[in-house]
């Protein structure tokens, strides 16, 4: 490659000439197969990148673990699966593989794990489609999109991936890298300075106007879920809230994702956009990763505050690994997941001990759980085994989630559910949709959920709920006095 062609491939120009070339002048237009380039580029901000793509109108996605240098930002969309119901990780499954049946695709031969043409998006905790006038509406049962443009960033470099889907008849390649090149410079004009500094907004205080369930009825059920368990009907449940807010000025999005992201960089922080509405949060939680026949995925639950000074924190660190209470709640979710998994896994290890994984407001019982699995046995496949949880649902499964559906009093939509990305080499990531909200403009749909067991007080479990709503409520604005 040429001195003029390496330069113009660190900048993304060349998307136009790679596509136009995978675009073979016998193409009948309405039976191209899908083509893809990827072209190495510098690093943009990802929230800078996303941004750029939200103030120009487009769908957008972003997906960030800072302590481990990864990202993508998915801009527009190519093409997606948008299955509902029991059948929607195999629908998705199927359609993705016929997709990339007879793709035609240029990427570097030394690409990084994740670049190349990736599904972003969403598997909803039940794959029921939303009512029209939920928050959830412009989501669906679940969603995963092949943006028209993706950045994927890696410790070892960042590619930009263009896709064309299948008999699109009016695409323009040279606009895709138009758009492309436009987006990057609109993004460096809206990053961080290199002092890592951004303009930020006052934040106007968030008010809640609408729980579901109220604190009374919450801590009703509460009661009444622990005395299931106390009976042995179940072992655990979970009881989630949906809070309602509002503030008197926009909700800066861009600010709260720089927020999240900065005060949980062990966490996963994520955004989609979809036609005006932001779902996005910071999960400290893996569903299942993928790297060939690898997988991995860990077991969260059991929840502890932060202390005021190291001395406490520690301590109640102690609390959280002597506690009975979340000792249990912590085994029904490890035991599960070996449960699910053993029958389909080659290899699985299993951590001897939980440990304690310390987030900005919480502290959390881990375990890491790893193993291969035969071929055939995917991201997706995996993740239908383990959704949902026992740390998000319940056990067993078909009991607790019959207690939720009739006594929650809400469409749980994404909230729980599996997120995450999905390569062409099939590796990919999914996490549960943990710590979120939905943002419209003045309002914000926030959830949070609380692992029920014999020994839950519901007043503690109440009060967890609201520190897990904080990181969330700190990132969008200042809590107001019933926050």
């Amino acid at each position: 490659m040429t001195a003029t062609r390496v330069a113009r491939a660190e900048t993304g120009a060349g998307l136009g000439e790679r596509l136009t070339a995978l675009l073979a002048p016998s193409d009948a237009p309405a039976t191209t197969p899908l083509v893809a380039a990827t072209l190495p580029v510098p690093a943009a901000d990802p929230i800078s990148l996303y941004a750029a793509a939200v103030e120009a109108g487009l769908e957008a996605a972003l997906w960030l673990r800072p302590s481990e240098g990864t990202a993508f930002v998915g801009i527009g969309r190519a093409w997606a699966t948008e299955p509902e119901g029991e059948g929607r990780f195999r629908e998705a499954e199927t359609a993705w593989r016929a997709l990339l049946a007879d793709a035609r695709l240029d990427r570097p031969t030394d690409s990084a794990r994740g670049s190349g043409p990736v599904l972003l998006g969403a598997m909803g905790f039940t794959g029921r489609t939303p009512a029209d006038d939920d928050a959830w509406g412009p989501f669906g049962p679940s969603s995963l999109v092949l943006p028209s443009l993706v950045l994927a960033v890696t410790p070892t470099g960042a590619t930009v991936t263009a896709s064309i889907a299948p008999g699109t008849l009016d695409a323009d390649p040279r606009a895709l890298e138009r758009r492309w090149l436009g987006l990057v410079e609109r993004a460096r004009e809206l990053a961080p300075n290199p002092n890592g500094i951004v303009a930020m907004p006052v934040f106007a205080p968030l008010v809640v106007v609408d729980e579901q369930p109220a604190r009374d009825a919450f801590k009703r059920l509460v009661g009444m879920f622990a005395g299931a368990v106390g009976r042995g009907r179940i072992d655990k449940v979970v009881l989630a809230r949906r809070v309602g807010m509002r503030s008197p000025v926009e909700l800066d999005v861009a600010n709260a994702l720089r927020r999240l992201s900065v005060s949980a960089p062990e966490s996963t922080t994520y955004a989609f956009r979809r036609d005006g509405r932001t779902f996005l949060g910071a999960t400290p939680e893996r569903l299942v990763r993928t790297e060939g026949r690898t997988f991995r995925t860990v077991a969260v639950a059991g929840t502890i505050r932060r202390g005021a000074s190291p001395e406490e924190d520690a301590e109640l660190g102690r609390r959280l690994i002597a506690s009975e209470k979340d000792r249990e709640e912590h085994a029904i979710v490890v035991d599960a997941i070996r449960g699910l998994l053993g029958p389909v896994a080659e290899t699985l290890t299993v951590a001897p001990e939980p440990g304690v994984m310390t987030l900005r407001y919480v502290q959390h019982l881990v375990t890491e759980i790893s193993g291969t699995v035969p071929d055939g046995n995917g991201l997706l496949a995996l993740g239908e085994r383990l959704h949902p949880t026992p740390a998000v649902g319940g056990d067993p499964r078909d009991v607790a989630l019959a207690l939720i559906d009739e006594h929650e009093g809400f469409d749980r939509g994404w909230y729980a559910g599996p997120i995450g990305w999905l390569g062409a080499d099939g590796d990919g990531e999914l996490c549960v949709a943990l710590r979120c909200g939905i943002v419209d403009r003045t309002r914000a749909t926030l959830f949070a959920g609380c692992g029920i067991v014999a020994d839950s007080d519901p007043d503690q479990e109440w009060e967890e709920s609201r520190i897990k709503l904080r990181a969330v409520i700190s990132a969008l604005g200042i809590p107001g006095e019933d926050a």
